[in-house]
Order: structure tokens, then sequence, then C-alpha cells
């Protein structure tokens, strides 16, 4: 039996367990309770080929893909997310990233990597990176700890300092597509003794939101010009709002 499970009756005891969410009493430390585990909407099938954006139409046959990876295909080769965004996917990161509450990097990690297709092979886990400033503000990376649980849970190499971020970014938020490309133009690089694995290799990119995509395309398109081969993003939640 590990410690943790042996332990885990006297923390129960000492800290009972709570929903993150809402407060309410729950059975286990790294869970919700079921109403705010209702009020997530986890992406369904059918699904985009491609991005995973889920389809309204129930007549779509497998394999489709939608209209804006049509218009504009993307770099990278799927996306993993393991819920829309919306209030209660909302709540759950403003809790992990600003409110502090690392410990629910377990179970967000789980709803991400529960999305991911099989890896073949071997695949290097790469998060976002910080700049090192906010990274000395906030204190942790959040896409860095999903990423060690997301690392763990699919067996794969986690590789937390694959990417460099060479200089802060202001928030992108209410940005244009021109002025999101300018923020990042530079931004983001290998880092140079990583330099030489990226080499044909297959990457989990991970992070714990999307919004428009800015900064993992950034990061997709910084690794694909390193040489890797295949980079599928894994994330907690994705702003699709016409999905919801």
């Amino acid at each position: 039996m590990k410690l943790a499970e042996a332990l885990s009756p006297l923390v129960d005891l000492i800290y009972p367990p709570r929903c993150p969410s809402c407060g309410d009493g729950i059975t286990r430390q790294d869970g919700l309770c079921p109403n705010c585990w209702g009020e997530l909407v986890i992406p369904g099938e059918p699904g985009c080929t491609m991005c995973q954006r889920p389809f309204d139409i129930g007549t779509v046959v497998v394999g489709s893909v939608c209209a804006p990876c049509l218009a504009q295909p993307p770099r990278h080769d799927g996306i993993a997310a393991g819920a829309l965004y919306n209030d209660a996917s909302r709540k759950l990161v403003l809790a992990f990233k600003h409110g502090r509450r690392i410990a629910l990097a377990s179970m967000l990690a789980r709803m991400a990597a529960a999305r991911l297709p099989e890896l073949d092979g071997a695949w290097q886990v790469i998060p976002v990176p910080l700049h090192r400033w906010r990274l000395w503000r906030r204190g942790f990376n959040q896409s860095a700890l999903l990423a060690r649980e997301v690392a763990r849970l699919r067996d794969q190499e986690l590789v937390v300092d694959g990417l460099v971020r060479r200089k802060p970014t202001p928030s992108l938020g209410g940005l244009g597509r021109g002025a999101r490309a300018r923020a990042l133009s530079g931004a983001i690089a290998v880092n140079a003794s990583r330099q030489a694995r990226l080499k044909g290799a297959n990457v989990v990119l991970v992070d714990d939101v999307i919004t428009s995509g800015a900064t993992t395309d950034a990061c997709v398109r910084t690794l694909k010009r390193a040489g890797a081969d295949k980079v599928i993003i894994a994330c907690f939640a994705r702003v699709l709002n016409e999905a919801l």
C-alpha cells in the first residue's frame, strides 16, 4: 500500500473532502460533487478528426473535418480537451491557477489524458512554458503540473523544460489575430539542451486552457521547426462557445 493511501483516512479526518467548486462535502479529496460534475460539459462525439471540435449534427460521419480546420488547416495533429470552457470549468481553472489549489492538477489532468488517443511508441510530454518573471510571482507553472500528471497517466516521458518563454507576454484576451501574433513573436523557443531530442519526436503539448489557440499554436510551430514529427495538444478546458 502506498503511503498516500495509508494516510488518506487521517487526512480526510483532519481536512474533510470538499468540492473545490462549491464547497459541499464529497467522498474523496480529488473529486467534485455530483452537481458540479453535472455542470461540466465534456466534448462529445462525433467531432472533427483534426481538432475534436464537436459537431451538433448526429448524421456527421466519422472522419469529418470542421469548417475552421478546412479553412485554415492547423499545425497541430489533434486537440484533446477534457472539458469545454464554461462557468463550471472556469471555477476550477481559477481555483487551480490563481487560488493555488495545485492538488487539482491530478483531476484536471485525468480529464485531459482521457481524451488523448492511443500513444503508440515513445512520446515526450512538454508543458506550455511560463516566463521566469511570471513563474517567480506565481510560484508554479500550472501547465507543468498538468504535464507531470499526464506523463504519469500515459506512461510517457516528461520533458518539463522542452520549451522556454524568452520574453513576457501580455494577456492575449481581446486582442485580434495580428496583435496576438505580434505579442508572441519570438516569445517561445526550444530549450537548446533539448534541441537534438526533438528531431523526429512525437510530442504531447500540455496547457490548462485553450482560448484563441495563439499560444499553443506558437508552441506547435516552434516544436515542428525544431523537427518534431507530431504534436498533439492536451488541455483541461477549451473555449468553444459555439459548441455550448
